[in-house]
């Protein structure tokens, strides 16, 4: 493969004890990751060191599982609110980005926009939003629902979310804020917007008491892949994370959200592509096999139904574990995921047990097992051959899955020019390459 014009980018996904759900169980992993600020720290300037373009937090404003059993044998229970996490982490680092999910289901705009813009001058101009509208029922009971609002209705609320949000971020036009002490003059007039919002699901008067930050405003992260989310990311997503099974699914997506991106107005680098990446790295193939056995043996089946179930938006408990996968409900959930899952199964004749099996560490994203070669073989086909701009590295386990990446992928593809050996700048979308939005002022 030749030389490439660009380079990856890299998120690291850090997810408590790791993505395979029986990571807390490995000797080497830090069991009580989900609550301990220390481990995240030292993740977080172990991903800088490295010149990764950001971390990335996930969240959930529910407990993922209302199945106790499952509960009691996943690290899944207990995590910390990223939003409180990340400012702290800012403190603690210079260039790494901060991203973080909040959902539009479950917050109001002005109190969202104004934390992540708390979070982009704490962090001078680092912070990302993922916004997502959220799937579990448990989510929904935490907030006066009976049952989740209606996928279509999710959306269309997210789409105006997003709006009302940004329209907060432009408040402040560039320099508005005088500060001059001779003139008495503290803000130009001229440079501040009042949004004056009335929609359907929201009437916000604005402004934002939060100036604008050294990137112009947050950078807009989504991960919807079902018909609603891919319009929703083509007009508004600056990144897109995103699960993929094989690389057609990949080019595909891809592809189609070029396209829309580029319908809505905006160039097809507006927005960067970033498949989820499950990498299992061992010196030989022989070595990475071993140790992905080694967290597979750890699964118990209560817990490999259950995290089956909870993803794919049916109960599975009264199936044989080693019959096919039923048919299955409609859901109001994660649609794109039921989906890739239900193919997943159907493609390649799996079971339950396997599927699950299939799934415990990637979770649907792309599941890697092998050497540093190989691993950059595959980085490097999608990024090259129109599959991904770069990647969510979603580490088996903590810490020592990441190390892995860091101390073997990482030279492999420093050595081929795929990634950087120093930060271009000092923002998240000057390192994303991403344009600086001007203001409407």
């Amino acid at each position: 493969m030749g030389k490439p014009l660009k380079q990856i980018k890299l998120g690291a996904f850090l997810m408590q004890t790791g993505h395979h759900i029986a990571a807390w169980r490995h000797p080497e992993a830090q069991a009580d990751a989900g609550t301990n600020f220390a481990h995240y720290a030292d993740l977080a300037r172990r991903a800088e060191a490295a010149k990764f373009d950001a971390i990335f937090f996930a969240d959930s404003v529910g407990v993922r599982s209302s199945h106790l059993p499952f509960l009691a044998r996943t690290a899944r229970a207990d995590q910390l609110e990223p939003l409180t996490v990340l400012p702290a982490l800012a403190a603690l680092t210079e260039r790494i980005g901060l991203i973080a999910t909040a959902s539009s289901t479950f917050n109001e705009p002005y109190n969202l926009a104004r934390k992540f813009a708390t979070l982009d001058l704490i962090s001078g101009g680092r912070a990302g939003w993922n916004l997502v509208t959220s799937s579990s029922e448990a989510e929904a009971q935490n907030f006066n629902f009976e049952q989740h609002p209606a996928h279509n209705e999710r959306y269309e609320r997210a789409a105006e979310f997003h709006d009302v949000v940004v329209g907060l971020w432009e408040s402040w036009g560039e320099n508005a804020l005088l500060r001059d002490k001779a003139s008495g003059i503290f803000y130009d007039t001229e440079k501040l917007r009042v949004l004056n919002h009335k929609g359907k699901h929201f009437s916000v008067r604005g402004p934002l008491n939060v100036a604008r930050s050294p990137q112009g405003r947050p950078v807009v992260v989504q991960a919807g892949a079902s018909e609603a989310g891919r319009d929703l990311a083509g007009r508004t997503a600056e990144v897109i994370f995103v699960a993929h099974q094989t690389f057609d699914d990949a080019r595909s997506f891809y592809s189609d959200i070029k396209d829309r991106v580029q319908r809505h107005g905006r160039e097809a680098d507006d927005v960067k592509i970033m498949p989820g990446i499950f990498p299992v790295v061992g010196r030989t193939l022989a070595e990475a096999e071993e140790k992905f056995e080694k967290l597979q043996s750890l699964i118990d089946p209560v817990v490999g139904v259950s995290l089956l179930s909870n993803m794919i938006g049916a109960d599975l408990s009264g199936y044989p574990v080693d019959g096919p996968l039923p048919d299955l409900p409609a859901t109001n959930g994660g649609k794109s995921r039921q989906q890739l899952l239900a193919d997943l199964a159907h493609r390649d004749n799996l079971t339950i047990r396997e599927l699950y099996l299939r799934i415990s560490g990637a979770r649907g994203h792309q599941q890697v097992v092998g050497t540093p070669s190989q691993i950059a073989d595959q980085l490097q086909q999608w990024f090259e051959e129109g599959g991904a701009d770069g990647f969510n590295i979603m580490s088996p386990w903590l810490p020592g899955g990441l190390d892995d990446f860091i101390e073997d992928v990482l030279p492999e593809l420093r050595r081929r020019g795929l990634f950087r050996t120093e930060y271009e700048g000092r923002t998240l979308r000057e390192n994303l390459g991403l344009k600086q939005p001007r203001g409407l002022l």
